[in-house]
């Protein structure tokens, strides 16, 4: 259920001021919801000693948290109060790394660590992790917040192995939901399967593995580095003949808007295909990958170093099972996708989400009870 504070001017309804999220529901509500504002991401490695009691124990806390962060309260044991407001669409939602599955047992299909492809540079200080949360918001003094209040009852039991805060831009000058933009310029998530449809439910929501992941889904996270430098050398057509789209609108280079199909056929004076063959949206085409699906988010980030700035996308994708979905679509990327000269991927990670839960009871109740 989502709620909207609206302010009245003279003329009719002016910008919403603030929205609340309920943090109740069949799946967690991060999920579906559209890429936050703000957002920070910790994964954690459990502490030594710790066993499925204990990792219980930790998600009665963080589902206290979550529930009264939500809402606009203080969490129990918060040692600044100030700090909590409501009505900024906050989010938080949970999940479990392969090694928890050592602990529990019912591991979820196809959750391993991805392999390292042929490209990446994976850096220990963004991959693995065996706890995830992730804080999105529209204010970002309540992600941090809220970050802050679930590591300290975190402590006990895990520690923090790595942090990536992001941002995304998903409103239109006119006020209305866009797709939104990487820092290429791009229009980032056209071929997502829409929220509420039978097509989105099929690609994310599990309907097989063990019982208490029945209504959860997966999340990979990639870290990926974004070479602007070069890419601003490029021409504007070369630009979209690697993304096989228009900057402008997102519109494949087929197509006059952003919603338009692909026409793969498609040809051009000289014989050569629109969009080429090693195009991104061409290649990331479900119709390319055996109707592979999967719901895609991004986040952009920027990391300051002294003068120097690291810029690039905290790639999110959602599937019912990373082996079976999301790892073939890497691999075909990862071989030929044109977008490779310029990014390059620094971080990679896989958890399994479970599904929400309901007042009186908590967050992967059904696995660790």
């Amino acid at each position: 259920m989502v709620g909207g504070v609206v302010a009245l001017g003279k003329d009719g309804p002016a910008e919403a001021v603030g929205r609340g999220i309920e943090p109740y529901g069949v799946h967690q509500p991060g999920i579906a919801a559209a890429s936050p504002r703000h957002a920070e991401l910790v994964a954690f490695n459990l502490r030594h000693g710790v066993d499925k009691a204990a990792l219980g124990r930790l998600m009665r806390l963080w589902t206290g948290d979550i529930v009264a962060l939500a809402n606009g309260r203080a969490a129990p044991g918060d040692t600044a109060p100030e700090l909590v407001i409501g009505n900024v669409a906050l989010t938080t939602t949970v999940g479990f790394g392969p090694r928890v599955f050592e602990l529990t047992g019912e591991k979820p299909p196809g959750l391993d660590d991805l392999p390292v492809m042929k490209r990446d540079r994976l850096a220990p200080a963004w991959s693995g992790g065996d706890l995830l949360i992730m804080v999105g918001a529209d204010d970002p003094v309540s992600v941090v917040h809220a970050v802050r209040r679930l590591v300290a009852d975190a402590k006990p039991f895990a520690t923090p192995t790595w942090r990536q805060t992001g941002f995304w831009n998903g409103t239109g000058s006119d006020g209305q939901p866009v797709t939104g933009r990487n820092l290429f310029g791009q229009v980032d998530g056209t071929g997502n399967p829409a929220v509420g449809t039978p097509e989105f439910d099929a690609t994310v929501w599990s309907s097989d593995g063990p019982d208490w992941f029945r209504g959860g889904t997966t999340l990979v996270v990639r870290r990926i580095r974004l070479n602007l430098d070069t890419w601003d050398e490029l021409t504007r057509s070369e630009q979209e003949r690697a993304i096989g789209r228009k900057l402008s609108t997102g519109a494949p280079l087929t197509g006059a808007a952003e919603h338009d199909e692909l026409d793969l056929e498609a040809r051009d004076a000289d014989g050569r295909p629109v969009i080429a063959e090693n195009a991104h949206a061409r290649l990331s085409h479900h119709s390319e990958n055996d109707g592979r699906r999967i719901f895609r988010k991004g986040l952009n980030y920027v990391q300051d170093t002294g003068p120097a700035r690291e810029s690039g996308l905290i790639f999110l994708s959602h599937q019912a099972d990373v082996a079976a979905q999301f790892l073939p679509l890497l691999a075909r990327l990862d071989a030929a996708d044109a977008l490779n000269e310029w990014t390059t991927s620094i971080g990679s990670a896989v958890f399994a989400l479970p599904p929400g839960f309901q007042p009186g009871t908590w967050l992967a109740q059904n696995l660790l009870a």
